[in-house]
């Protein structure tokens, strides 16, 4: 038990209705901005890409690698959190990953040459990684079940605002800046937050001495990268042979998997479990889970393949298409603290059905009207749509799930979910892609590059009818998801 224990288990047994101390203030404020920083470098890369293959002299393959590495490496690491988060620290789990975020900007901003950009941006995942299930458990610990629907729709700006506003701002920079130009912006930002939060940070967790299990970290790494990278070449290598067919690395990765939850099986019998899989005793976290990757995999399919449609089927330039995406995000963001206040008084259900309704009527609307000469505002209106559904059901989904876990749980808990974000958004990428480039070839096309505006509608009304039919999923689950056990009174006859 660190020296700060006291304190952690002083701000736990708080009453429900206490206000946060300024030291429990001072570390969400922090964190939050924190990881808005690494979330927003997160997508801060996907407009420069083409830049920097002219620059670097690069193929769009290789070029990918900046976006996959950096998937691959948030994949990786997340799963250890659960260990790290018991083992470590708040302090020194934040400082290791602003140290890595900041040593990772400063060696992409001087890269010589793409495999240096490359390794630039795997440091900067691997403190990315650490952040929001950081974050997570840090709310959960220190925030009261009364209020902690305020604070994580607080979360959801982080998680909604940041990736909007990373291919914007990339946008506008570029044309003012170089793409080593982007690296250089986000360094003082991630210098200021590690200088800040090394002297503010306050340790609120409680920690303990537990071994780690070297096979569970092989098997972790194996099954989650060889799904991520799997299905991310899933989409890029449909209608073309490719060196390694994507079916290989998710086998291997499934097989990793499998084994890796036996072990976890039997480590949980003495406790000494890598990611503890007794989270998924409860229902609710389980019910939560399930909508969550199906939000995820909606938003990072739309992501990727709203720019494509813009840029290739209607032509308009990349600092369009980022103002095009902004409103949604902003408006996502925007509303997060409304929906955590709501979340605080009606509980979950009110919330998530409206929410899911929103979500699967908007990807319906793109599959239907979404076509080679569709007006760019019913673009703008059907993406501000969606963002507004998701705003409704990831503060009520996070809450409700990690709020249902017993207390030794909770940093499991977030490594899940913060895991799963990362799979479904590559499942997402995946799936939108691969029926993109499938309604492509149905037309007689042989690429997005070489498509014409009505082949590329095609893939697109296909990618989005899929992601319509499976959005029906988290319409009916909206409806089972219940309020935690320590709910406050109030959520009592909405949310049970």
């Amino acid at each position: 038990m660190t020296h700060d224990a006291p304190t952690a288990t002083a701000i736990a047994d708080a009453p429900a209705d206490a206000r946060l101390s300024p030291q429990a203030r001072r570390a969400l404020v922090l964190l939050l901005a924190a990881t808005f920083v690494t979330f927003l470098n997160e997508t801060l890369m996907s407009v420069a890409i083409p830049d920097i293959m002219i620059d670097l002299r690069v193929s769009a393959s290789t070029g990918q690698w900046l976006t996959t590495a950096f998937a691959l490496t948030v994949a990786v690491v997340i799963p250890t959190t659960g260990w790290l988060l018991q083992r470590f620290s708040t302090r020194t789990l934040f400082v290791a990953a602003m140290v890595l975020f900041t040593a990772g900007t400063l060696l992409a901003a001087t890269a010589s040459g793409f495999s240096l950009l490359v390794a630039g941006r795997v440091v900067q995942a691997s403190g990315t990684a650490i952040m929001m299930p950081l974050m997570m458990t840090t709310v959960l610990e220190i925030v009261p079940p009364s209020n902690r629907g305020r604070i994580m729709g607080r979360i959801a700006i982080v998680m909604s605002m940041a990736p909007a506003l990373g291919p914007a701002l990339s946008g506008v920079l570029l044309t003012v800046l170089s793409w080593r130009g982007l690296f250089w912006v986000m360094l003082p930002l991630a210098v200021a937050m590690l200088v800040i939060g090394a002297v503010s940070v306050p340790n609120v967790n409680e920690t303990r001495r537990i071994a780690l299990d070297t096979l569970s970290v092989v098997l972790s790494a194996l099954g989650f990268s060889g799904v991520v990278f799997g299905l991310s070449s899933l989409g890029e290598s449909a209608g073309e042979a490719t060196m390694l067919p994507p079916w290989i690395p998710l086998v291997i990765g499934a097989l990793a998997l499998a084994l890796f939850v036996w072990r976890q099986l039997v480590l949980q019998r003495d406790d000494r479990a890598f990611l503890d899989l007794r989270t998924f005793r409860s229902a609710q976290f389980t019910a939560a889970l399930i909508m969550l990757a199906v939000a995820m995999l909606s938003l990072f399919g739309t992501v990727i393949l709203l720019p494509q449609y813009l840029q290739n089927a209607l032509g308009y330039e990349p600092v369009v298409i980022g103002a095009i995406l902004l409103p949604g995000g902003l408006a996502s963001g925007l509303l997060g603290p409304l929906v955590g206040r709501l979340y605080d008084r009606i509980g979950p259900r009110p919330l998530l059905v409206p929410g899911a309704v929103v979500l699967s009527g908007s990807l319906w609307a793109m599959a239907l009207l979404l076509g080679p000469t569709t007006s760019i505002w019913v673009v703008l209106a059907c993406h501000v749509v969606m963002s507004l559904g998701l705003a409704f059901l990831f503060t009520p989904l996070f809450t409700t799930g990690l709020g249902s876990l017993e207390r030794r749980l909770y940093s499991h808990g977030s490594a899940l979910v913060s895991t799963l974000q990362q799979v479904a958004g590559a499942a997402g990428t995946a799936l939108y892609i691969a029926l993109l480039a499938v309604g492509i070839f149905a037309s007689g096309g042989t690429g997005v590059a070489e498509a014409t505006p009505g082949q590329i509608a095609g893939g697109v009304h296909l990618a989005f009818m899929a992601g319509a039919v499976i959005s029906l999923a988290v319409v009916v689950l909206a409806f089972f998801v219940r309020a935690p056990k320590d709910a406050p009174v109030g959520h009592g006859p909405v949310g049970h």
